[in-house]
This record gives C-alpha cells, sequence and structure tokens, in this order.
C-alpha cells in the first residue's frame, strides 16, 4: 500500500495515481463541471476570464484541454500548442498533421517488426520440425 500526502490539502491517504486524495480529487471533478458549463454558456470568454470568474488555475483548465475534457470553439480565440509543432490547437495534445505523422511512423514500425519477425522466422526453422536432443 502507497501512501502519499495529498498535493493539495496535504492529508494522507492511500495513492492510486492521482496526487490528490479522494476529497480533493472529487472537489476538483465538481469544479470541472462548473467550468464546463460557465464555458458552454460563455463560448466567447477568455482562457483567463474563465480561470478568474470560476476562480481554477490556467494551468488546470490547460490539462483538462490536453486531456480532451475541455474543448473551445474556433472562435472563441482560445487555443494551446501543440506539443510536437508548436502549432494551435482546440483541444488534445497534438495537432492533427503530428497525429497522421506519428501514426504512420508507428503503424511502418509495427510493419517492419512484422516482417523481421516472419523472415527471421522462415530463415531459421527452414520449415521443418525441431526437437530436443537432435
Amino acid at each position: 500500500m502507497d501512501v502519499r500526502n495529498c498535493k493539495k490539502c496535504g492529508k494522507l491517504f492511500n495513492f492510486t495515481g492521482e496526487p490528490l486524495c479522494p476529497a480533493c480529487a472529487k472537489e476538483l471533478e465538481s469544479k470541472f463541471f462548473e467550468v464546463r458549463t460557465y464555458i458552454y454558456d460563455n463560448p466567447k470568454a477568455s482562457m483567463s476570464t474563465v480561470a478568474e470568474e470560476m476562480d481554477v488555475p490556467i494551468q488546470q483548465i490547460k490539462k483538462w484541454v490536453r486531456q480532451e475534457r475541455l474543448a473551445f470553439t474556433k472562435d472563441s480565440g482560445i487555443s494551446i500548442e501543440c506539443e510536437n509543432c508548436g502549432r494551435a490547437i482546440l483541444t488534445g495534445r497534438y495537432c492533427s498533421e503530428c497525429k497522421k505523422k506519428m501514426t504512420n511512423q508507428f503503424s511502418s514500425m509495427y510493419q517492419e517488426k512484422e516482417q523481421q519477425h516472419a523472415s527471421g522466422i522462415k530463415a531459421s526453422s527452414k520449415g521443418k520440425m525441431r526437437f530436443l536432443g537432435e
């Protein structure tokens, strides 16, 4: 059992992957729904306005946007940067072009490994069954 101090209130709690105790996590989740409602009601509000009005740090709002829990409209003027190229995006961690590039890289790496694995099996076994002691 891993016991840690809550990052917000300092109380000890059983760590489950989140740096907040259950009470603070519940409070933060409640704040998330308030922020989401505020953004829905005020779609053109700036991120600093949302943070100020809702008493939530801008970093927390950005975290929710990166987790794709919050998204701003195109006409809101609010965006965050792609973690790879720095291009402005409305939600998530990467822009669509970087996502495509990464997907292509991963699939080509997977295909290369599959080909290496298949050719390695054919070359080593030569289609014959092997037994111990031969």
